[in-house]
């Protein structure tokens, strides 16, 4: 297996409210989080950050390997961690009230791809059938739409798209939506951040993970399209590649 992850400014932004990572443990398992941070001035770059730090310190204090209930327990339990910690910080410190994240992780086996999430950040599956979006975008406007009221070709330019009704940090109870999904040899994934979705089609995503690339300019050819349609929001993208590969591109 194989993981890359890369963000970036975008051409608009003052400062990366973005973060990522992705981390292997001795089996050869990955853990892949993406995090899109909201608030105040840098705030939103606290919340994801520690969103992703949180995560990451759990998952190596793990020493055995994952089955889908085990991952799918442990996502759960690890991302209200993250919540309560965002949370707690933003009431001790005023300069970060009011602070929130998305999140998207997942936990990657040769066998199966478990996948959380909270917000809009979104994680795909690409393989024999193609381009599969595997979350569902906590938003107003993906609400919306799921009620009929909006139409696809509508909710893409909705002055309230970025709405989101789920978020870490912002309430001590947060719901998390998890699944786990059998994937192939050769099967990619992909973890992004809204400011690549907002900007790069189904279409160009599936080719650019179809191409024979590597990885790393995988992950930078969506970033630059990202960047080419206008680039007004932070952009992130990992991609994990089910290959018999030990090595890894992050």
């Amino acid at each position: 297996m194989q993981a890359v992850t890369l963000t970036d400014q975008g051409q608009v932004r003052a400062y990366n409210e973005d973060s990522t990572n992705a981390v292997k443990n001795s089996l050869g398992e990955y853990l892949v989080v993406v995090a899109d941070g909201m608030g105040g001035h840098k705030a939103g770059d606290v919340a994801s950050a520690l969103a992703v730090e949180s995560l990451q310190l759990s998952w190596k204090e793990e020493e055995a390997g994952f089955r889908p209930g085990r991952a799918e327990a442990w996502l759960l339990h690890t991302i209200q961690q993250a919540n309560e910690t965002i949370l707690s910080l933003s009431k001790e410190k005023p300069q970060y009230a009011g602070m929130g994240t998305t999140i998207v992780a997942a936990v990657c086996t040769n066998e199966f791809i478990t996948i959380a999430h909270v917000g809009d950040s979104r994680a795909y599956l690409i393989g024999h059938d193609g381009l599969s979006q595997k979350t569902s975008d906590h938003s107003l406007v993906n609400e919306l739409v799921k009620n009929g009221q909006l139409s696809e070709e509508e909710a893409e330019d909705h002055p309230r798209k970025n709405v989101l009704l789920r978020a870490l940090g912002t309430d001590m109870n947060v719901k998390v939506d998890v699944h786990t999904f059998e994937w192939d040899e050769q099967d990619v994934a992909l973890f992004c951040s809204d400011g690549l979705t907002n900007k790069v089609s189904d279409t160009e995503l599936q080719d650019v993970l179809n191409s024979n690339q590597l990885l790393k300019e995988k992950v930078a050819k969506l970033i630059r399209l990202a960047n080419e349609a206008g680039g007004e929001d932070n952009i992130t993208a990992a991609i994990v590649e089910n290959s018999p590969s030990s090595g890894s591109e992050v």
